[in-house]
C-alpha cells in the first residue's frame, strides 16, 4: 500500500463527475436546478447530438458577479448554504456546490453571467483537466448562459458507455419534463438539433397548469386523472392522481415531488401501492403527478449525491398522510362525482394504447346524492348497501346474493314503465334499457349509452358492504378451544405484553406465557381455518420493525373479495328492469365502484357523439 495523501484537485474532480455526470441528462439536471435556484422565470435548453456535443442552458436569473465566476467552478463553492445549520433546512435543489466543477472536469465548459450591476457580463471558461479559470468580459443580459461541449472528450472510457443519440436525448427529455412539471411560475423551452421540442409558457392559473401537464404527460392523462388538494398537520398533498382504469404496465409515469424536489422514496411507493390496493388491476401501476410540502427541517434531502433520495424524519406520519389522502381520493370517485366532468379512455389491462375511441368512459356533471335517495333501491330501504345485510355474514359464511337477485326473473319488457328522463333529471348512470347476453347492462343517460358489467359492478358493491359492515360490528373474536402456543424472541414477546391492545382491535387475545412464549386465546371469527400462527409472526414483525400492521386488514380485504366474488350476481341471470336500476343507483352510491375487486372496470360510456360517429351520422 502506498501512503496515505491527499488526491490532485484535478482527479478529485473527476471522481465526483463520476457521482453527478452520468450522462447528458445529469449535466441538465444540474444546470435546470442552478438557474431555478437563481430565481429564474424563463430557462431555454438546447442541446445537440442528445447533448453529448453540446448543451446550453441559458436563464434570466439572478446571475453571478465578476468576482464569483471562477470560484464558482471550484468544488463545494455555493452560495445556498454556509453553515452546518443550514443542512437540517434546505429550502434550495443544490447545494452541495460540485455540479459545476464536475461538469468542467469531463467536457469544455464555458460560463457567462451577468448580476445586473453591469450592462454587460462577464464569461469564464474552463476545459477538462485543465482547471486554470480565464475570466474576460461578454455581452450578456442578467442572467446565466452555461454552455458544455463535447461531454467525456477527455475521458474515452466513460464515453463508449454513452448509447445511441436517441436514447440519450430521451434521457434528457425526461429530466426536462420532470422538472417543468414542478416548476409553473417558470417558462421553458427545449431545442434538439435546431428544433423546438417543447415551448412551455408560465403557468400559475389552474387551468394553464393543468394544460401543462397534458403537454408534458400526454392529454390522456389529464382526461383520466382527477385533481386533489389535502392539507393537514403541517403537510400539504396536491396535484393529479390516475383514475385506477388508466394503470400502466411501468412505472413510467410516477411524478413525485416534495418541497418541489423530484424524488424517488419507498414511504412514498409504499403509501400509493397501499391506497390503489382495492382498484389497481393485478401487476398494474398508478399515474400520478404529486407535490408534497412540508417544513424543510422535515426532510433531510442531504442522502445521495444525485439527490433523488430522501429520509423523512417522520416516516410514519408522512406514510400515513398520503395513504389517507389517497385512499380518500380513490375512495371517493364515484359515477357522477368526479370534480369536473371528463372524458376517461379505459386503458385495457396488458396493452399501453388503451380502447379505442368508440369506448370511453365518461363522468357525468356531480349531482347531490340527495337527489337520489327517492330512487329505486338507493341507500334507503332494501338497498343492496345495507349493512345489516352482511351483518349476519361476519361469523365467516360466504355471502348468499341479495334477495332480489335470488329469484328468477321472467322475460319481460325491461324498459317498461321506466320514466321518461328529462336533461338534468337523469341519475348519473341513467336508466336500464335491458341486458346483453345475460352480462351487460345497457343504461340511457344524459351522456349517451352506459354498459354495465353487472357481475363485476355487484362485486364491488358486495365487497364494500362487507367491509362497512365488519367495521360497523367490529370484529367478533372467537375462543380457540385449544389455546395456541408460539415460540417468538424476546423483544416481540415484550411488545404483546406492553401493547394488548393493539392485538386486541384486530380480534385477537394474545397473552405472555414465558420470556420467549406467547398463548393466542381468540381469533378474529373470520379468521377460522388461517394459518394464525403464521398470522401473528408476521403482524409481530411489523409491528417490532414499523410500530404497525395491515396484514390483518389485508387478510381480512382478501376474503371479503373471495366472499363477494361468490356471492354477486352471475352472468346469464335475467334481471328485471327494477333489479337493474338497483345495481345501477347502487353503484352510484358506493364508494370505487368504478372498478371490481380485481381492478378491471365495471362500467364504460359511449357518448351520442360517439354513437353517431360510428354510424356517419351529420356527414
Amino acid at each position: 500500500m502506498s501512503p496515505i495523501q491527499l488526491l490532485d484537485p484535478r482527479l478529485a474532480n473527476q471522481i465526483a463527475a463520476g457521482e453527478v455526470v452520468e450522462r447528458p441528462a445529469s449535466v441538465v439536471k444540474e444546470l435546470l436546478e442552478n438557474a431555478l435556484d437563481a430565481g429564474a422565470t424563463q430557462i431555454s435548453v438546447e442541446v445537440e447530438q442528445g447533448g453529448v456535443r453540446l448543451i446550453r442552458v441559458r436563464d434570466n436569473g439572478a446571475g453571478i458577479s465578476q468576482a464569483d465566476l471562477p470560484l464558482a467552478l471550484s468544488r463545494h463553492a455555493t452560495s445556498k448554504i454556509t453553515a452546518v445549520e443550514d443542512l437540517e433546512a434546505i429550502g434550495s435543489l443544490g447545494f452541495r456546490g460540485e455540479a459545476l466543477a464536475a461538469i468542467s472536469s469531463v467536457s469544455r465548459l464555458t460560463l457567462t453571467s451577468n448580476d445586473g450591476a453591469e450592462a454587460s457580463g462577464w464569461q469564464v471558461m474552463a476545459e477538462g483537466r485543465d482547471m486554470a479559470p480565464v475570466v474576460s468580459p461578454a455581452a450578456h443580459p442578467q442572467g446565466t448562459t452555461v454552455e458544455m461541449r463535447d461531454l467525456f472528450f477527455n475521458t474515452p472510457a466513460r464515453r463508449r458507455f454513452l448509447r445511441t443519440e436517441k436514447t440519450e436525448f430521451n434521457h434528457l427529455e425526461e429530466v426536462f419534463r420532470r422538472i417543468a412539471l414542478s416548476e409553473f411560475d417558470t417558462a421553458f423551452r427545449l431545442m434538439h438539433n435546431q428544433k423546438v421540442v417543447h415551448q412551455l409558457p408560465i403557468a400559475q392559473e389552474h387551468a394553464a397548469r393543468s394544460q401543462r401537464v397534458g403537454r408534458l404527460c400526454g392529454v390522456a392523462f389529464m382526461e383520466q386523472s382527477v385533481p386533489v388538494d389535502i392539507e393537514h398537520a403541517g403537510l400539504r398533498l396536491h396535484g393529479w392522481v390516475g383514475l385506477p382504469t388508466f394503470s400502466r404496465a411501468q412505472a413510467d409515469l410516477q411524478h413525485f415531488y416534495v418541497n418541489g424536489r423530484v424524488i424517488r422514496d419507498k414511504v412514498v411507493n409504499h403509501a400509493v401501492r397501499q391506497a390503489y390496493r382495492d382498484v389497481m388491476y393485478h401487476g398494474r401501476h398508478a399515474a400520478y403527478v404529486l407535490f408534497l410540502e412540508l417544513d424543510p427541517a422535515l426532510v433531510d434531502v442531504n442522502v445521495h449525491p444525485t439527490k433523488h433520495e430522501v429520509r423523512f424524519r417522520e416516516q410514519r406520519m408522512v406514510h400515513d398522510f398520503l395513504f389517507r389522502s389517497l385512499h380518500r381520493a380513490v375512495a371517493e370517485l364515484r359515477p357522477g362525482e368526479a370534480p369536473a366532468p371528463a372524458v376517461r379512455a379505459v386503458e385495457q389491462p396488458g396493452t399501453e394504447t388503451g380502447l379505442t375511441e368508440q369506448a370511453r368512459m365518461t363522468l357525468v356533471p356531480p349531482r347531490s346524492p340527495q337527489a337520489w335517495q327517492s330512487a329505486p333501491a338507493g341507500q334507503g330501504g332494501d338497498g343492496m348497501l345495507q349493512a345489516e345485510r352482511y351483518g349476519a355474514l361476519l361469523g365467516g359464511a360466504p355471502p348468499a346474493a341479495s334477495p332480489m337477485m335470488q329469484r328468477r326473473v321472467q322475460e319481460a319488457p325491461l324498459a317498461a314503465g321506466l320514466p321518461e328522463p328529462e336533461p338534468g333529471e337523469v341519475p348519473p348512470l341513467g336508466f336500464a334499457l335491458g341486458q346483453l347476453h345475460g352480462i351487460y347492462i345497457l343504461a340511457q343517460n344524459a351522456e349517451g349509452l352506459v354498459l354495465v358489467d353487472m357481475h363485476a359492478a355487484h362485486e364491488r358493491i358486495t365487497y364494500e358492504g362487507l367491509k362497512q359492515a365488519w367495521q360497523q360490528e367490529k370484529v367478533r373474536p372467537q375462543p380457540l378451544l385449544v389455546p395456541l402456543s408460539i415460540a417468538v424472541s424476546s423483544r416481540e414477546a415484550d411488545f404483546a405484553e406492553t401493547e394488548p391492545g393493539v392485538f386486541q382491535r384486530l380480534g385477537f387475545t394474545v397473552e405472555r406465557a414465558g420470556p420467549e412464549t406467547l398463548v393466542v386465546r381468540e381469533i378474529p371469527a373470520l379468521l377460522r381455518g388461517a394459518d394464525v400462527e403464521a398470522l401473528v409472526r408476521d403482524v409481530l414483525s411489523d409491528l417490532v420493525a414499523q410500530g404497525s400492521s395491515e396484514r390483518i386488514e389485508r387478510h381480512m380485504d382478501e376474503l371479503f373479495s373471495s366472499m363477494a366474488c361468490h356471492g354477486s350476481v352471475r352472468a346469464n341471470r335475467r334481471l328485471s328492469a327494477d333489479e337493474m336500476n338497483r345495481l345501477l343507483r347502487d353503484m352510484e352510491a358506493t364508494e370505487r365502484s368504478g372498478q371490481c375487486n380485481h381492478g378491471r372496470p365495471t362500467w364504460m360510456q359511449l357518448s351520442l357523439k360517439e354513437l353517431d360517429k360510428l354510424f356517419l351520422r351529420g356527414r
